[in-house]
Order: C-alpha cells, then structure tokens, then sequence
C-alpha cells in the first residue's frame, strides 16, 4: 500500500501546477544567515547537583539573540555525530540546512513547487522562521532527517491488540521499537476478552490488565537500558470492559503499595532503587466513556458491561457508583483520565475505514489505530506587534509554509512498522499547533481565564487550523488528496462544516479577536469550496501538543496551550551562571494596560521580591487576574483550566495535552465536576493531577521533609535520627578586635543604627541594632535580637538563610528608605537584611533571592527596554549587563566557617539551592512542587502539557 500510495502522489503531481511560494519573512537577494549576528559559544552541561559534567563541547555558533538554554537544548539533543569527532555538527546552520535541504528536495521530486525558484524561496522562508524561533518542527525531524539513520519524523503513535496471543506479543514488539527510537504510542485494550469470559479450551481469561504488567515491565527494561527520557505510553480500556473496575483501581491499589513500602523504609522516589519494584508505573492510563454511561451517570441509571467476543451483558452496574470509583482512583494517583468516545468520533473525518479507539501518550493525537502523527508548532508571541495587535497575514502565510513542508515530510519518511507506514502514507495524518499561548495573553492583557482571553485563543486556533485545512485543499489539487479520502469524503466534509460553524459561534471580545475571527471565517469558506472540488490532502490536520523540547528551543515562556508557570523565572546567563528575573511578558501586559514606566519599574520589583503582583504598588486590583499563573500566590482555578480546553478543542483536528492541575485540598467530588463538565463542554480527552497525590514524586532539596517520624521505624532510621540529634554545632567567636561598618537608615521616618562587624577572614559575625533612648523597652527588643542573630551566626547559620526569613516581614514602622539601594521597606527588619545582603552577599545569592542595587536594577530594565525594541534574547543581555553595573564586591563577604562545622551543617540541613524555575518558584512560595527529577541532569523538571520537561537540557518525561 506504501508503494501505491507513493506512485499515486507522484502521477498526480504531473498534472497539478505546483505551489507557488511567495516570500513573507525573508528579502529576496538576502540569504536569512546573512541578517543575523553569530557567536561562538562553550556548551558544557553539569548536574548542578553535584557539578558533574554531563556534556562538553566548545565553539558551537548560534544566533547572538538565542538564549543560552535554547543553544544548549539544540547543541545536546539535536547536533547530530560523535562529540570530538570531524563529524559532529558544531552549528545551527548545519542543523537548519540538513533538515531544509531535505525538505526541498524531496518537495521537487514530489510535485509540490511550481519551479525551482518556488522551492528556493520556499527553503528560505523555512530557514528564517527555524533561525528566528516563529515555529519548530517535534524533535524527531532534528533526530533523524538529513542523517543515515530512518527518516522517522513522527513523535505520537498509535498501535492495535486484537484477542489473540500473537497480536498481544506483536504489541510487546512494536511497542519497544517505538521506545527504543524515544517516542511513545498508545493502545487500547478492550478487544482482549475479559477475567470473567472462557477461552475456546473451556479455561478462564486472563484479561487485559494481566497482559499490561508484561507491557509495563518492558517499557521500565527498555527506559533503563539506556534511554533518555521514561518510555512515553498510555493504555485505554472502554468502559463497557467487564474488567474495567480493576483496569480503573489497578494504580491506585499500587499508589497504596508504595506508601506502604516508603514507611516500611524503601526508596519510592520517582527513579528510587526500589521503585522499580512496583508494577503498572510506566503507562497513562484512560478510560473510554461513552455519551451512553456518562448520561447514566447523570441520571443515576444502571449501565451494562458487555462481552469481548458476543457482546452479550456480563454485568450490570450503578453508573453512578463506577463513575465515583473512577473519580477515587485519579483524587488517589492521577489514573485513570477519561477520553470521551463519542464525541472524539463525531468529530471524525474517516470513520468509513474505522473509528478512533485510541491515542497517544499525551492524549492530542487521536486517529485510526496503527497511524502515526507528525507534528509541529507556532510561536504565538513572534505574531504579537507591539501596537497589542496580532500578524494576522504573517500568521496564514507561515501556516501555509508549516503544513506544507509537513505534509512534504510524509513522502520520505521511515516509520517503525509496515502497518503504521501504510495507515500514515495512505491518511497522511498531520499536527500543527502552536506554543506561548499564556504568554501571548498575559502580554495583550487579557486573563487566561476570561471571556476575552478565551475569544483570543479561540480564533487563533480556528484560523490556524482553517488555514491548514485549506491550504491540504490546495495541496491535494497539485498532488492529489490522502489515498483513503474517496471512501470518507462525505465524513470528512461533514466535519469540515462542524468546524466552520464553531468559528460562527465564536463571540469575539474586543478588535483583535474581532480581526483574527473575521480572517478565520474566509480561511473556513474558502478551503471548504477548494475541498469541495479537489479533496483533502491530509485526514487530520492539527493538535495542541505539551511543545516541551521545541518550546524551549523556541524561547517559549509558556507551552502549548498551557498559562504562565510563574511570574518569576531562574534564566541561565552566556557569562555562566545563572539569575532570577521577572518574566518578560509582564513589563509588556502593564504598558500594554497603560502603566507608566515608575509603576512599571515599581511593580516589576515588587514581583521580583514576592513572586505575585498582590499589593503591588499602583497596581489595579482589577488587573490582577491578568498576571494569573498556574502556580502560586494567586492560581488559576481547574475550571479555568478546562473552559480554556473547551474554547479551543472545536478547532482541532485532534485534541489537547493538559492536565488539570487541583491543589491538595481538592474532594473527589471536585474531581467528578470536572470530568463531568469536561464532557458536557465537548472536550475529547481530560486527565487532572492533584498537588502531593503521588508519592513517587521527590520534593525539593530545598525543601525538607517536615513530617514527624513515625513512632514505629527500622532500626536503620531509629540510628540516623540518632545521629542528627547528637549533633553539636561549634560556635566560631570573633577576636577582639574586628572589622566593622556602621550604617544609620531611616524607614517611615524611625530612625536607627546599624553596626555589622565580620571576621578577619571575612564573613558577617555580629550585628547590633540602636534604636530608641536607652531603657526604653524597643531598644531593650532590639539588643536582644541582635545578640540573638549574631550568636547564630556564629554557631555556622547562613546569612542568606536569615535574609530569606526576615526580608518581606511586614510592620510597622514601614515605607521610605533614606537608602538609595532599598528605596520601600516592609519593615525595619526587611530593611536591615537587604542592606545585610546587599553588603555581604556576593552577586550570585544576591540575584537568586531577588535582591539588587540600584544600579543592578537599573541595568536590568535597560537590558528588557532594548531587547524589546531589538528583539534579542533578554537573558543574553542581562548576563553583561548586571555585571558591568556590579559594584566592587565588599572586603567582607558570605559567612565563614570551619569546614568540620560547615560539613556538619551540611549533613545536618541541606543548604536551599535553585536549578530551575521550578525550584525558584518553590522558593517564592515556600511549598514544594510535585515534579519529577530530570533523569539527565538532577534538575527539578516542570509541567509541558500533560508531561514534565527539563529546563536544564530539554529532556522530557515521555513528550517531544
């Protein structure tokens, strides 16, 4: 069937008249290299845990404006050849070329273009996007294409089991040749007979969720015989299956098996030496409801669970009752999510060759079993202008390009299996998306849960995807439509409409969604009159996938369709280190909601020292939801969450990688609400995660456990306790004669001294305080503080550890500072150990607790201005910049000890530390984020969608 389909597109393509392409980005007689600034770079990647080296290689070139994670995450993951070797790529350039090159080519030998000049301009528009980060195909298409290696450019799969035992091994298979390659697939289960039916030689099933421990096992072989990221795989069951009780409780009973091997000692840590012990931890699970069960469920009806082989009634259940089983298990473990059956394939443009049963890992992909997607994703923020209006024309033009240089991809591509390559090359199965949808809005604006915000999202999806579904019309008349489109052209027309009347329905809020919503509707009409004469070229179209690589590849601050994390990020600098800096979409929302730059600067600090915008000063309580994150001081709630989901999925050809994120206090109740509302809101697919619900999840090394010790524990534990407890910390005292500075501050108008001496080597030691007349009861508070504070800092207590507990503390006296370094202060404590900080603290610890001079700062904000007007990368202009405006580092510096004692400390209470934005928003708000370790590099992952992806060195916990 491959070979069929192939010859079909090349005799096809000898009579269309081949594309042609005009130029948007680029200037003709202008190669795209020739407009930007290159550097050469030292990528040298450690475990910042540790300082192991992980990765080294020096002279790589990459445009001045990449960030340094962006060139790190490409230089690591996508350079292609032998570290060390002639072979290896050192150069963005050679990575865009190999992959253009062969895209071109390959679109020439197709048909696609209608002269060389076409398939020139057409290289070059796809060069510039790629080297100004507008858009990123999956990671497959940087593996694999241009190299010696199979061409494989798809990232989400679908397999198929039937009830045999071949097709059960056939599954073990395919599935691992999927892992080995690092992408993941996903099957559904409900053809294999239940427990409770009898095998032709009279014995009882095993059923499928029997066959799943053997998946399981091997997807945990094949993730630790040296893969790296964790198999990516989901396993799906209908909720017609007789085993589906077991199917749904399967890992919550094993959630319980952990707990209880955690407090019996072992290591449960998500990659603990134990772990591995524990069975069905390597699969997503999902149950397929149908509208049948889920209208039982709200009329609290009965529900029958059928037979694999006759369909005849097994059981018959309290709808009502499984539904709350269901609910149970994902408040207990996040397993199992819910597909909604029936809608998915009403929404099905191929239903004559078979319906959807199944997805992908993440849950965007969803077609016919044994097909493959490829995907590929637009940079929402590079279509922002800074007037707040969006490139509605550069927008359509660049998803021209995108889908066609995707669909280009299928004619040369190598797939991991005969199957899936005859199914993709016969439906031709694309995913366009985008990434920084959260960012786009925060920038505009407008709150990611808001009507407006919603409106937004809405039209841009539907003209991203009406676009590509015209341009599939346009490409199907030059090379002909997808070989299964004759026995589906009804459905897939009828779909088609489906689409173009949820953009009708679309209200838009405000002139840009307006503008976006009206270009949509001509995209919709027009491609469905193209599509009504010549076909489609592709059955399937788009998806929101979680854009964890690519996204920060991309410089992306927020990914697929997902708000910001945090208002504060950790950025690592060219110079080498690392900072905190206040997002940039935030300085742009308030101008955009019309601040002045003094409130601007003013709000921006205030972010940078609390990690949210309450009380900020000059800031309208109104705007507050604009600066809404998914964590944090003030989180959107799960609603928002699925109201977003809901606005968009009308606008996809497939459906959306999220989690619903619930805090901790969440019920089951809450739980049921919004798997209901998820399927009377038309979603296609919904998982939801609860804060701390699993306990494979490892907490920050920030963050220590707090919970009291079990009464009952092994004697291993009893003698560790034991140990920490007989520690003795020394105490270091000053000579008598020190060094010493005395400072005199003013805050609200109270007056006071302050006097800080250090030891002859360095670090602060002793601190005194004069306030008031002498007597009085605040000078008599303050003297004992201030022995207090330097006892402990002469017992080996960390200056920044007292600064992070006392900056931030609020009462009076407050306000205005005599200090032209701490110009606001929360208190007469928040003002001493800013300055404390300020005078002892090194640059470094200084930035990552949020704490600047005035010159720091103001070199900051120049930095913003001109990246904004430049479009360069901020972390690449900041990391000169506070450095140059740095004051000479003070005589005394950080607190010094004796290094049996700092050992002792050490061991005793791991010192905070930050390696990824994650960390620093656990820092902010003092809570512990349930996130996995990077298996690569030890730094603490956060969310991508429904998966986790590393900042450090884009690994991902199973998404491309």
């Amino acid at each position: 069937m491959s070979g069929d389909g192939v010859t079909t597109s090349r005799s096809r393509s000898k009579a269309g008249a081949g594309l042609k392409v005009e130029r948007v980005w680029t200037t003709e007689g202008v190669h795209p290299y020739e407009e930007v600034t290159w550097e050469r770079r030292d990528v040298v990647m450690t475990n910042w845990r540790d300082g192991s080296v992980n990765f080294e290689q020096r002279g790589v070139e990459f445009p001045e404006s990449w960030s340094v994670n962006a060139a790190n995450i490409v230089t690591t993951k996508y350079f292609r050849g032998a570290v060390g070797t002639p072979e290896r790529e050192w150069s963005l350039k050679q990575l865009i070329d190999r992959v253009v090159t062969t895209y071109r080519a390959a679109g020439e030998e197709y048909g696609y273009f209608a002269s060389p000049a076409d398939a020139e301009v057409f290289a070059h528009e796809l060069t510039w996007m790629l080297l100004h980060q507008v858009f990123s195909f999956n990671s497959p298409v940087w593996f694999n294409v241009g190299t010696p290696s199979p061409q494989q450019v798809s990232a989400c799969f679908i397999l198929a089991v039937d009830d045999s035992m071949d097709s059960i091994l056939d599954w073990y298979k395919e599935e691992g040749l999927i892992f080995k390659g690092g992408s993941g697939s996903g099957v559904n289960l409900s053809r294999i007979r239940s427990s409770k039916e009898l095998l032709s030689s009279g014995g009882t099933a095993s059923g499928p969720v029997s066959f799943m421990r053997g998946a399981d096992a091997s997807a945990g072989t094949i993730k630790s015989g040296g893969a790296t990221r964790r198999a990516a795989k989901m396993v799906i069951l209908d909720v017609d299956h007789p085993d589906i009780e077991e199917f749904v409780v399967t890992k919550a009973r094993e959630e319980d098996k952990i707990r209880a091997l955690r407090d019996a000692g072992f290591d449960m840590d998500l990659g603990g030496a134990d772990i591995v012990s524990v069975q069905y931890q390597n699969a997503n699970n999902s149950v397929r409801v149908s509208d049948e069960f889920m209208a039982a469920v709200e009329n609290g009806g009965s529900f029958d669970l059928r037979g694999r082989l006759d369909g005849a009634v097994i059981e018959t259940i309290d709808a009502k009752q499984l539904f709350r089983t269901i609910s149970q298990a994902a408040w207990e473990c996040a397993d199992p999510g819910l597909q909604y059956d029936d809608t998915i394939n009403d929404w099905h443009t191929c239903p004559e060759t078979g319906r959807i049963t199944a997805s992908n890992p993440c849950s965007e992909y969803l077609h016919l079993d044994n097909s493959s997607c490829n995907l590929a994703s637009l940079n929402l923020m590079k279509f922002l202008r800074a007037d707040g209006n969006f490139e509605v024309e550069k927008f359509v033009r660049s998803v021209e390009l995108v889908i066609t240089a995707m669909d280009i991809s299928i004619c040369f591509a190598d797939f991991p299996t005969e199957k899936i390559g005859e199914t993709t090359r016969a439906y031709r199965q694309l995913g366009i998306g985008y990434a920084n949808l959260g960012a786009l809005l925060m920038a505009s604006g407008l709150p990611y849960d808001s009507e407006q915000g919603r409106s937004v999202a809405a039209a841009i999806t539907s003209l991203m995807t009406g676009t590509a579904y015209r341009r599939s019309a346009e490409l199907a008349g030059i090379v002909g439509p997808y070989d299964g489109y004759a026995r589906n052209a009804e459905p897939h027309k009828r779909v088609m409409r489906k689409h173009a009347a949820a953009n009708d329905a679309i209200k838009p809020a405000g002139t840009v969604a307006t503008a976006i919503q009206r270009e949509a509707t001509k995209q919709w009409t027009l491609g469905n009159k193209v599509g009504d004469k010549n076909g489609w070229r592709n059955s399937q179209a788009s998806v929101l996938a979680p854009t964890g690589t690519i996204g920060l590849m991309m410089d992306c601050d927020t990914t697929g369709v997902e708000p910001d994390l945090a208002l504060v990020k950790f950025k690592k600098l060219v110079g080498g280190g690392s900072m905190q800096i206040v997002n940039q979409t935030v300085p742009r929302a308030l101008r955009s909601l019309g601040y002045p730059e003094e409130q601007v600067e003013a709000i921006v600090e205030h972010i940078a020292d609390h990690g949210h915008v309450v009380d900020a000063p000059g800031l309208k309580p109104e705007h507050y939801p604009v600066f809404d994150c998914a964590m944090g001081e003030r989180s959107i709630a799960p609603m928002g969450h699925v109201r977003m989901m809901a606005a968009v999925q009308p606008f996809i050809s497939g459906a959306i990688s999220k989690t619903v994120n619930m805090p901790e206090q969440a019920t089951v109740e809450d739980v049921e609400k919004i798997y209901f509302e998820g399927w009377k809101l038309g979603l296609k697919a919904l998982a939801i995660y609860r804060d701390n619900c699993k306990v494979g999840q490892p907490l920050s090394v920030a963050k220590p456990n707090k919970t009291a010790a079990p009464t009952e524990a092994p004697a291993e534990v009893e003698k560790v306790v034991e140990k920490v407890v007989e520690y003795r910390p020394v105490r270091k005292r000053l000579p008598k004669k020190r060094p010493s500075q005395t400072v005199s501050f003013s805050v609200g108008g109270a007056e006071g001294y302050l006097t800080a001496s250090s030891y002859p080597d360095d670090g602060l030691g002793e601190v005194f305080l004069k306030m008031s007349k002498q007597g009085s009861t605040l000078a008599g508070v303050m003297d004992a503080f201030s022995v207090a504070i330097s006892i402990g800092l002469q017992y080996g207590v960390p200056l920044e550890t007292y600064v992070s507990k006392f900056t931030n503390m609020r009462f009076e006296p407050a306000g205005m500072t005599d200090d032209p370094d701490v110009r606001m202060a929360a208190s007469v404590m928040d003002y001493i150990f800013r300055r404390l900080a300020l005078d002892f603290l090194p640059y470094e610890r200084r930035a990552e607790l949020g704490i600047f001079t005035a010159m720091e700062r103001a070199a900051q904000l120049r930095a913003e201005a001109e990246a904004e007007a430049s479009g360069a990368d901020l972390t690449a202009m900041a990391a000169s910049a506070p450095v140059e405006a740095r004051p000479e580092e003070p005589k005394t510096g950080p607190v010094a000890q004796p290094a049996q004692e700092t050992a002792d400390v050490a061991a005793a209470k791991p010192a905070p530390s930050v390696g990824s934005s994650t960390e620093l928003l656990e820092a902010v708000i003092g809570k512990a984020a349930d996130a996995p370790l990077c298996f690569t590099c030890g730094t603490k992952m956060r969310p991508a969608g429904s998966c986790y992806v590393c900042e450090g060195c884009g690994s991902t916990s199973g998404c491309s």
